[in-house]
C-alpha cells in the first residue's frame, strides 16, 4: 500500500526509471496507474524536487492525448512513485511486435495524435525528452496518449551509458540531445519522425551494440531508405521529421500533425474498399520479422425475407446459406403415383369383362349352332376389347401427368 490508499495490484510495465502498477485508488475507489522511480535515480541531488515540479505542469496539461497525472508522492519503503490515468490499451511497441508494420495510412494518423499531444505539452512548456512506442498507448477504439511526460529530464547524459535498459530510449535520441545539447521541442518532432519510421519500415533506422553506438550513429549516418512501397508523400513527412539540423524539421508539433493528417486523410481516401468494409492496418513485415494479415469481415448474403409468420407471431428468419458453404438445389417434388395404378386396375376389369361377354356370346352361339355369326361375333368383340384397353391406359397416363 502506497501513502495509505494506493493499493498495488499488477505489475504492467517496466523500465529503465522504474516500474508501472495498476493500482486501486481506495479513497477515490478507482483504478490508476502508478509509476515507482528507481531508488538509484533519488540519489541524484536535486532530483526529487524537480520531479516534483514537473509532475505539477504535467498535471496542468489538459488534453485527451496526454495522460493525466492525478498525485505525487513518497513512500519510506517504495520510494517515489507519480500517480497517472489508467489506460485500456496496448503500447505501441507491443502493437509493432506483434504486427510487425503498419499501414502509411494508420502510421500516420497515429502520428498526428502523437503530434497534437506534444504540441499541448509544449504548449505548456513541458518538452517530452522520452517519445518512443513504449510511451505511446493505444485504446481499443484508435485513440492514442502519450505517457511518460518530463521523466527523462533529471537522467541527462547517464542513460547514455546505462546498461541495456535505456537501448530503446537510445533508438528514438535526437542528434543534438546525443551531442549533449538540450532538449527542445524540435527534439520531440524528432523522436516522433523516429517513431513513425519505425512503423514504416518495421525496424528502427539505427542499431548497434550499445546505446552509445546508436546515438553516435543518430548524429552522423544516414537512415536506410524506407521500403519502396511507402508513398513518396508520406516519406517526405518523415525524412523532414527526421532532419539532423532541427532548424529543417517542422517547425512544431502543429505543424507535424497537420501534414500527418492531411497525408493519412489521402491514403484513406484512395485506398480501394476492403470486403466488409475491415481497414487495413497492419503491412507484411520485411526484415525477418514476419508477416502480419488482416482477416476481413465476412460479407453478409443477402437474401428475400420469406412472406409469413412463425408460430408465436414472430417473424421468420430469412433463409441464407452458410459463408462458406454450397447451397444444394433441391429437387422438384415427386407426384404420386396413385392415379396410375387405378388407371391400370379399371383397364384389368374392363378387360375382364370384355372376355366374359365374349366368352357368354361364344356359348350362346355354340348353342345355335351359328359358326358364321359367332365367328363375325367374335372378331367384334375382340376389336372392341382392344379399343376399350388402350383408351383406359391412355386415359390413366393422362392422370399420371397431373
Amino acid at each position: 500500500m502506497l501513502g495509505g490508499r494506493y493499493r498495488l495490484e499488477e505489475r504492467i510495465a517496466s523500465g529503465g526509471m522504474g516500474d508501472v502498477w495498476r493500482c486501486t485508488d481506495d479513497v477515490l475507489g478507482r483504478t490508476v496507474a502508478v509509476k515507482i522511480l528507481l531508488p538509484s535515480l533519488l540519489e541524484e541531488a536535486g532530483f526529487t524536487e524537480r520531479f516534483r515540479v514537473e509532475a505539477r505542469t504535467m498535471a496542468a496539461i489538459n488534453h485527451p492525448g496526454v495522460v493525466d497525472v492525478y498525485d505525487y508522492g513518497s513512500d519510506s519503503t517504495a520510494g517515489a512513485y507519480l500517480v497517472m490515468e489508467y489506460v485500456e490499451g496496448d503500447a505501441l511497441s507491443r502493437t509493432l511486435a506483434r504486427v510487425g508494420r503498419l499501414t502509411p495510412a494508420r502510421t500516420m494518423a497515429l502520428v498526428a495524435q502523437a503530434a497534437d499531444a506534444l504540441h499541448a505539452a509544449h504548449e505548456m512548456g513541458v518538452v517530452h525528452r522520452d517519445v518512443k512506442p513504449g510511451n505511446l498507448l493505444v485504446r481499443p477504439n484508435g485513440t492514442l496518449v502519450l505517457t511518460d511526460f518530463g521523466i527523462a529530464r533529471s537522467i541527462g547524459s547517464a542513460q547514455l551509458t546505462a546498461a541495456g535498459s535505456v537501448l530503446g530510449t537510445a533508438s528514438y535520441i535526437s542528434p543534438e540531445q546525443a551531442m549533449g545539447e538540450q532538449a527542445t521541442r524540435l527534439s520531440d518532432v524528432y523522436a516522433l519522425g523516429v517513431v513513425a519510421y519505425q512503423c514504416l519500415a518495421g525496424r528502427r533506422p539505427f542499431e548497434g551494440e550499445n546505446p552509445l553506438e546508436i546515438a553516435m550513429r543518430h548524429v552522423r549516418e544516414t537512415p536506410p531508405p524506407l521500403p519502396p512501397d511507402i508513398p513518396p508523400q508520406v516519406r517526405a513527412i518523415v525524412e523532414r521529421a527526421m532532419a539532423k539540423d532541427p532548424s529543417a524539421r517542422w517547425a512544431t508539433a502543429a505543424a507535424f500533425a497537420q501534414v500527418a493528417r492531411r497525408a493519412a486523410g489521402d491514403l484513406a481516401a484512395a485506398a480501394p474498399p476492403r470486403p466488409g468494409g475491415a481497414p487495413a492496418t497492419a503491412m507484411p513485415q520485411r526484415h525477418g520479422v514476419g508477416v502480419q494479415t488482416s482477416t476481413p469481415t465476412p460479407t453478409p448474403v443477402s437474401a428475400q425475407v420469406r412472406v409469413g409468420t412463425a408460430p408465436g407471431g414472430y417473424a421468420r428468419p430469412p433463409l441464407t446459406p452458410l459463408p462458406g458453404y454450397l447451397q444444394v438445389p433441391v429437387p422438384p417434388p415427386q407426384r404420386s403415383s396413385t392415379g396410375l395404378i387405378v388407371a391400370l386396375i379399371v383397364a384389368v376389369v374392363l378387360v375382364a369383362i370384355c372376355v366374359g361377354a365374349a366368352v357368354a356370346i361364344w356359348q350362346q352361339a355354340q348353342n345355335k349352332n351359328t359358326l358364321g355369326a359367332l365367328a363375325a361375333v367374335s372378331i367384334d368383340q375382340a376389336e372392341f376389347v382392344a379399343a376399350t384397353a388402350f383408351v383406359a391406359a391412355i386415359a390413366g397416363k393422362g392422370e399420371a401427368r397431373q
